[in-house]
């Protein structure tokens, strides 16, 4: 079955996901982001020096990718409210990123602390998704 997904809503998704992105990553928590990450001044000069220009295009591309999955998802649970879109979002975070992250802690020698930075922009977008997906049928 070939769910009828709404593209307009999906794409609306990928750019409310690149804002809260910049937004997390940035102003909100991106001095703690950086130095959890262990970045130094002239490693985040150099990255901005090469041009983000790509790195933005391939992340607009992941966003597409994930609100189009999750716009599948919305349509299989039946979620046409508030509610039902951060359940979506919530179970889909739960059980396929929040899990599978955990290797960066295990295997990775990320610290729990960037692990929950991440995950909670990680909660924090899917649930905006699935909100947008379920309300925009």
């Amino acid at each position: 079955m070939i769910p009828d997904i709404n593209y307009l809503a999906v794409f609306a998704s990928a750019v409310a996901s690149m804002a809260i992105g910049f937004l997390w990553y940035g102003p909100v928590f991106g001095k703690q982001w950086i130095a959890m990450m262990g970045f130094t001044k002239e490693q985040m000069d150099a990255a901005k020096s090469k041009g983000m220009t790509k790195s933005y295009v391939i992340a607009l591309i992941g966003s597409l990718v994930t609100a189009y999955v999750l716009a599948h998802f919305v349509v299989y649970t039946g979620a046409v409210n508030i509610t039902g879109g951060l359940q979506t979002g919530f179970w889909v975070w739960l059980g396929f990123v929040a899990t599978v992250a955990l290797g960066s802690v295990l295997w990775e020698g990320k610290s729990w602390k960037l692990y929950g930075l991440n995950m909670s922009y990680q909660l924090v977008n899917l649930l905006v998704i699935g909100v947008i997906l379920a309300v925009w049928q």
